[in-house]
């Protein structure tokens, strides 16, 4: 890793080439007597975005469209041939007694508008119906339907086996490594963790 000490700001020169450091650099330059920038070391032109393709970000978008696209295979196999990614990102974040339109937008970052239309499309399929709330008989909440809950157990047998390949494929150690990681680092947003 390279490393750049400027000493003082009125060493570096004028404000013309204070700016051409970067932006991180040139906003810590006030009155400070030393500051460090850290450059990331690069051995050709390619490896210039290498970051783009390995930082953690990226590593787990790829792991999970893997993991994704294998849970849609069982399902497919399983008879659930119409199952689609964003259905999953409505019945994951659906309560078992039943979930108001505008909870299930917030948990799965998504418009009112939008979440409404996959409802449309489960209620269509005969995965969830939308019911008066006990709580308020002006409102409404979706719920799983019988047959949503059959979908449900097929799900979590499809996701189970798709972990199962995951744990043969890197070890168990690290799928738990995995696990914890990821719990710890998302649990701060999970909006179905308990005491929410």
């Amino acid at each position: 890793m390279f490393q750049i000490v400027v000493e003082r700001l009125n060493d570096v020169g004028s404000k013309k080439e204070v700016a051409k450091l970067p932006k991180r650099a040139s906003a810590r330059l006030t009155s400070t007597k030393q500051v460090s920038v850290k450059v990331r070391a690069t051995k050709s032109p390619r490896d210039v975005d290498s970051w783009r393709h390995d930082n953690v970000g990226r590593l787990m978008n790829s792991a999970i469209r893997r993991f994704e696209a294998r849970v849609l295979e069982l399902m497919k196999e399983a008879g659930y041939k119409d199952t689609r990614i964003s259905h999953v990102n409505l019945t994951r974040n659906l309560d078992r007694p039943g979930t108001r339109v505008t909870e299930l937008a917030k948990r799965s970052a998504m418009t009112k508008q939008a979440m409404g239309e996959l409802v449309d499309q489960c209620v269509l399929m005969g995965l969830v119906e939308r019911v008066p709330d006990p709580a308020d008989g002006r409102a409404r909440t979706v719920r799983f339907t019988k047959a949503g809950l059959e979908w449900l157990d097929e799900f979590r047998k499809a996701v189970d086996q798709a972990e199962l390949e995951m744990s043969d494929e890197i070890g168990q150690p690290k799928l738990e490594s995995i696990r914890a990681g990821l719990a710890k680092y998302g649990a701060k947003h999970d909006a179905l963790r308990p005491g929410d």
